[in-house]
């Protein structure tokens, strides 16, 4: 039992940079409490003392605004930052090295008894005020990030955002380069080119770029088929193409609203005279 609680308070001084000492986090962490509490009703339950077990559990809620299942299974090194409104059912599996943050639900779908709450792996790290319902399977090492709605099995070392959770996949370091090349080139840099942010605007513009990588591969292309015709046939008169970059939205906007200007002062001037 010992050797377990210097496991949770050494997990708390490895995921909490807050965390100060060992008393601290004996008084005033509610995290700790409610795995603690867990435990003992998770045993009565076991052995059959269901009500006694719900009684301790529903005390626990009380004091530590956690509410966890004591028919709930939890591994080793679980750690609940924060905790308030921290919600976990009663068939939940939790794998060793989670962390939960606040606002967490593990919660079913379903009415029927039997398996309908989640099943965490190892090292799986869930953001505050996300949702993971049903009896689906979360990969070791997955990230869930916050207030996203989890309702499909998640495979391992993934991560899932967004309302429903979407899988993001990580690129490559060759893609990552020549998305934040392109991104430079535009002078947008906020997306493309960060690596750190994924969300799925962050996957759409990243798509976005891809595209335009694609379009200039193939204006190169049309260019070297142009040039090899202009050498076959001297005669043949092309017109050169200038080298164009991208401009920004500001200055194409500038022209336009010149071009608009100049036409709305023709029909003007070309009606003055004395009258």
């Amino acid at each position: 039992m010992f050797t377990r609680l210097k496991e949770d308070i050494a997990s708390v001084f490895e995921r909490d940079p807050a965390a100060r000492n060992t008393f601290e986090v004996l008084t005033t962490y509610p995290g700790l409490h409610a795995l603690l509490m867990h435990r003992l009703t998770h045993w009565l339950w076991g052995i059959g003392l269901c009500w006694i077990a719900r009684f301790l559990s529903t005390f626990a809620r009380w004091t530590t605004g956690i509410e966890i299942h004591p028919g709930a299974s939890i591994g080793r090194r679980f750690f609940i930052d924060h905790g308030m409104g921290v919600v976990i059912g009663e068939t939940a599996v939790i794998g060793d090295d989670c962390t939960l943050y606040h606002g967490v639900t593990l919660g079913g779908t379903s009415w029927q008894k039997g398996k309908r709450h989640p099943t965490l792996g190892n090292n799986v790290v869930v953001g505050a005020g996300a949702k993971v319902l049903g009896p689906i399977e979360i990969g070791d090492g997955a990230r869930i990030g916050s207030n996203a709605v989890v309702l499909k099995a998640v495979p391992p070392g993934t991560t899932v955002v967004g309302v429903p959770g979407r899988l993001i996949a990580a690129a490559s370091g060759a893609t990552k380069a020549r998305r934040s090349e392109i991104a430079e080139k535009m002078g947008f840099d906020a997306y493309g080119a960060t690596s750190d942010a994924p969300d799925p605007v962050a996957h759409a513009i990243n798509c976005m770029l891809d595209h335009i990588h694609v379009m200039d591969q193939r204006m190169q292309t049309m260019c070297q088929i142009l040039r090899r015709v202009s050498e076959d046939h001297p005669d043949l008169e092309i017109p050169e193409i200038d080298t164009s970059e991208f401009a920004s939205t500001a200055e194409e906007l500038l022209k336009i609203q010149g071009a608009e200007g100049l036409e709305l002062e023709d029909p003007v001037k070309e009606n003055s005279g004395p009258e």
